[in-house]
């Protein structure tokens, strides 16, 4: 068994009911675990204070002493222990408030200590309340004289005595304990193209820093080979589904697809979506299964480029279908695609949760003969009685809100998986994309269409409300329709409810009836209310609408110019850039107007400078990024994929570049690592999927 197996249990010092805590509270079951429990931050343990030196202030510092005193204090709730520090000119008190009797029998008066800890002040007299101590002749012997490392810990632990001496002495044990050097996991080349110091030496530096230097060395080497394997593992994913999923081959562009291009295309494509096609059509005509990922902002023309594709499916004589997350944005996909086709001899069905039982049937006597080309649909599409004659294309919108599993269901419609476009008008920034969708191949649409203009957009405090009303006012009477939009947090919906019911009062109090008229959607209307409230805006019935998120995905209304979203404060970024794409959609200039409180957080404030500096949702993405982190951004689906163990994905950006390109050129030379070289590579991939560990586990 690999000695890095062992549970933690058996290392010298630590025993059953501490394993137990660790394993609890930092997740540390074996002595692999522990090694790759890496420090947080480091202190500098080179100083040493004089306590007349001693700063005014609360700042961590390392005095020589001895211990000439204790005493036992009594207090109101319990006892503090209290002991007399003196460095030979002065002295201090060091103070306990839990543990006392096993830290006063551990203390030896009168013997040389160095203490370290963050101090108080009263009045002129200085203390330091739970020091760490070590006798001056252990602190001589130990690892590190300079840089201390310092561990993510817990409360509990620290009230258990789990302090971070014990993990450090804990980790000194480990190191001594293991008598075999760490076997190295990169191939020599690399190790010298980036000077990257040795695996051995790494891991004894990142926990034992000898200097600063050192240190730096150490945390470069491991940030790099924690990336470097993750994007090993997700380029070879793709590689082997390539070599095994087969796919079918459209081999030719039919009369689908030119009498669509000759006769029916609204616009002329853009230069990215001319690049996308040609991407896609690479994919679907080399015999491999398509997982092509497509990222464009709202209104870059995905949906246009998807039509195009099942065109090519149908022109091969295979069926598609079309997945959305929401009903009506998969009546938006069916209306849209149908006014796009005219009178092109394509049947196009759609299939969701409130079809009649009699549709049903027919659509799926439709599907099962062929007759129908394209079906359209929310997740009701993957129920295990529709069955396609034969599916060679599957495209999904808006891939977050699927699970893994509910497309898994799809593919396996037929003995050959169909060929999958997943489109997403979230724009992932490129370091997530690489990281959280290294294995599929991404496709971006980075130009808006010919002819839309971009969204003005400005941020409002809510003192200005009534100039924002007349400039609603002045809008309705060219003819514009308006969103108003209010947040909605699910811990509190009640008080969105009102939010949202103050809110439409006080704007029918403004545009009062019969000169306008106010549709209302939110979350808790029966789906046919909501469905009545939407089309009668759509059919420009009503001049406003008075709205939740609800509208935030999808939402067709060329018309509609101004979005004003109250409370902006309260929406993250990605959710404010979706919601400002549902205005812009026609040829007139279109507005959208952030309304704020005063009181705003700095991170508030910089999410609305963001947004009116910017409509390019890739940079609104990176920003972001920066502030919400990735497992905030992707969902707790895929956060798991980044729990990086030392790298940082937005701050080790360029690693990130670098692993990915040194894997990719690895791959391309030696894609079943069967060269000498990389036996290092072999054989830690061996050890990551004979351990079931992802990638933090490796040594």
């Amino acid at each position: 068994m690999d000695p890095l197996q062992t549970p933690i249990e058996y290392l010298k010092g630590v025993g059953p009911s501490r394993a137990n805590l660790l394993k609890q509270e930092l997740n540390l079951h074996t002595f692999q675990d522990l090694l790759h429990f890496f420090p947080h931050r480091y202190i500098d343990r080179s100083t040493f204070y004089k306590i007349k030196d001693l700063p005014r202030n609360s700042s961590e510092v390392q005095i020589k002493g001895e211990i000439i005193k204790t005493e036992m204090i009594q207090q109101k709730r319990g006892k503090r222990l209290v002991a007399t520090f003196d460095d030979g000119e002065n002295n201090m008190e060091l103070v306990w408030f839990r543990g006392h009797q096993w830290i006063k029998e551990s203390i030896k008066l009168n013997k040389s200590y160095v203490i370290f800890g963050r101090l108080n002040w009263y009045g002129n007299r200085p203390n330091m309340p739970h020091p760490e101590m070590e006798t001056l002749e252990n602190f001589d012997k130990g690892f590190s004289k300079t840089l201390q490392a310092v561990y993510p810990s817990t409360e509990k632990l620290l009230n258990k005595g789990i302090s971070q001496r014990v993990i450090i002495k804990m980790m000194g044990e480990l190191l001594h304990s293991i008598k075999n050097p760490f076997v190295e996991t990169l191939p020599e080349d690399l190790i010298a193209k980036y000077q990257l110091i040795h695996k051995n030496e790494a891991l004894i530096n990142i926990h034992f820093p000898q200097d600063q230097t050192r240190l730096t060395a150490a945390q470069n080497r491991l940030k790099y080979e924690e990336l470097f394997f993750i994007q090993l593992q997700l380029l070879m994913k793709n590689l082997q589904r390539k070599q095994k999923i087969k796919g079918f081959v459209f081999e030719k562009v039919g009369d689908h697809f030119n009498n669509f291009f000759s006769n029916n295309l609204p616009f002329e494509l853009t230069e990215a979506q001319k690049r996308v096609i040609r991407e896609i059509r690479k994919d679907i005509g080399n015999g491999q299964q398509m997982n092509r990922l497509l990222q464009g902002d709202v209104g870059s023309g995905k949906t246009i480029v998807a039509l195009m594709v099942m065109l090519i499916a149908a022109d091969n004589g295979f069926q598609s279908c079309l997945m959305a997350p929401t009903e009506i944005l998969a009546k938006q996909h069916f209306n849209s695609l149908k006014s796009m086709i005219g009178d092109l001899d394509i049947s196009i069905g759609l299939l969701t949760g409130s079809s009649k039982k009699a549709e049903r049937s027919q659509l799926s006597e439709q599907l099962e003969s062929g007759e129908l080309d394209v079906l359209i649909g929310t997740h009701a599409v993957i129920e295990d009685k529709v069955l396609f004659k034969n599916i060679g294309l599957a495209v999904v919108d808006e891939q977050h809100r699927f699970g893994v599993a509910q497309r898994a269901k799809l593919w396996r419609k037929n003995t050959i998986p169909p060929h999958v476009l997943v489109m997403t008008a979230t724009p992932i920034p490129r370091t997530l994309a690489m990281s959280v969708y290294g294995d599929l191949d991404i496709s971006v649409i980075d130009e808006l269409p010919p002819g839309r203009k971009k969204v003005k957009t400005i941020h409002r405090y809510d003192s200005n409300r009534l100039k924002v009303f007349k400039f609603i006012a002045d809008e309705i009477q060219k003819g514009r329709q308006i969103y108003m939009v209010y947040p909605l947090i699910k811990e509190s919906e009640k008080m969105d409810y009102k939010d949202l019911m103050d809110g439409y009062e006080s704007i029918s109090r403004a545009f009062p009836p019969p000169q306008y008229q106010i549709s209302i959607v939110h979350g808790q209307m029966p789906a046919k209310d909501k469905d009545y409230e939407m089309h009668r805006f759509i059919k420009k019935q009503t001049q406003i609408m008075v709205a939740t998120t609800v509208i935030e995905v999808g939402v067709n209304v060329p018309n509609a110019s101004v979005m004003v979203i109250e409370s902006a404060e309260r929406f993250g970024l990605s959710q404010l850039h979706q919601l400002r794409g549902r205005v812009g959609r026609g040829n007139d200039q279109s507005y959208c107007i952030l309304m704020s409180s005063h009181k705003l957080t700095r991170e508030a404030k910089t999410r609305l400078e963001t947004m009116t500096a910017t409509t390019d949702g890739f940079q609104i993405a990176e920003v972001d990024l920066k502030l919400r982190g990735p497992g905030d951004l992707m969902g707790t689906q895929q956060s798991g994929v980044l729990q990086l163990k030392i790298a940082d994905i937005i701050k080790d950006n360029h690693w990130l570049k670098i692993a990915r390109s040194d894997a990719q050129e690895l791959l391309r030379e030696d894609p079943r690592l069967d060269a000498h070289k990389n036996i290092p590579l072999r054989q830690t991939l061996a050890k990551m999927k004979a351990y079931q560990n992802i990638w933090n586990y490796i040594s």
